[in-house]
């Protein structure tokens, strides 16, 4: 496959990696050669192999929508079996996002045992007149995959480092799906430094998603603070997987990829990352830079 120049990859994706346009000119890196597949990592403890790269499908995600859906169910599927085809078989989606019914869509033709599928469910604190029965929301997001079990199913967006104590509804319901084993794994999504702390040391959690990249952006703490909690949740046997690995589109030069594809994946103490991207030719370029950084 050609080589990819930067004109090329902003025509490919009106959307930048993580969904902002690119206004820069330049080359990409000429060692590209678009012809790798992401490899799998094991989770943590969790029990799980998953590949180093999952999709994301909520770039700039609200209103149950996002970059991703809004391009259409056609070209949604056929990113994702591109994505399949190279290799990527874990996809990262929310009801936040409607992006289930979509990676239902896209599913449907490939083999469900070779494919791992993490959720988030938004939760209230307990005894809010908001709380949900986290058995209804999990039994609507089967009907939206068309599948009877979810790989991973995240508390989305914790703010708070008294989350364990203030979620006990939501935490025991998970709970309960991963003893009737449909999910197998759960965790929590943070967005705050003090939320992190608590994940990484909480025994009830099997995985983490965390904010990291070089450039401190959108981050929950400074690279190095985060980078450091998260050591201490792998070394406690969490699986980590790593978010807003381009500052949600604010780090997407060339040099800037290769930077933050470098940095969290020999520095971050991640297992693996969410790339929310919107072309084939952005979803080779992630593989190929992820992939030599990985072979050194």
């Amino acid at each position: 496959m050609k080589q990819m120049n930067r004109r090329n990859f902003i025509k490919t994706g009106a959307i930048g990696l993580a969904g902002i346009s690119v206004l820069h000119s330049g080359m990409a890196n000429p060692m590209l050669s678009f012809d790798a597949t992401v490899d799998k990592v094991k989770l943590g403890n969790s029990g799980l192999t998953v590949s180093r790269i999952a999709m994301g499908t909520g770039t700039h995600g609200y209103n149950k929508s996002s970059d991703q859906t809004r391009s259409g169910m056609d070209n949604f599927v056929r990113l994702a079996h591109h994505a399949y085809e190279r290799g990527i078989r874990f996809f990262d989606m929310a009801e936040g996002y409607g992006s289930m019914p979509f990676i239902g869509e896209a599913i449907k033709t490939l083999p469900r045992e070779n494919i791992t599928l993490l959720s988030k469910m938004w939760t209230q604190e307990d005894g809010s007149e908001k709380v949900e029965s986290v058995s209804d929301n999990i039994n609507r997001y089967l009907k939206d995959l068309g599948t009877d079990y979810i790989d991973i199913l995240f508390m989305h967006c914790m703010t708070n480092g008294n989350w364990s104590k203030t979620r006990t509804h939501y935490m025991d319901g998970f709970s309960k799906a991963k003893q009737d084993g449909i999910v197998k794994a759960v965790g929590v999504s943070c967005h705050n430094i003090d939320a992190l702390r608590e994940a990484a040391v909480n025994p009830w959690v099997d995985a983490i998603m965390a904010r990291i990249n070089p450039f401190g952006t959108l981050m929950d703490g400074t690279p190095d603070e985060i980078k450091n909690i998260l050591a201490t949740a792998k070394e406690n046997g969490k699986g980590v997987i790593a978010m807003k690995v381009f500052g949600e589109g604010k780090h997407i030069t060339d040099d800037e990829r290769e930077r933050s594809i470098r940095f969290v994946l020999t520095e971050g103490n991640v297992h693996c990352m969410t790339l929310g991207l919107m072309s084939t030719a952005q979803i080779d370029d992630a593989i190929e830079r992820a992939m030599r950084v990985v072979k050194g």
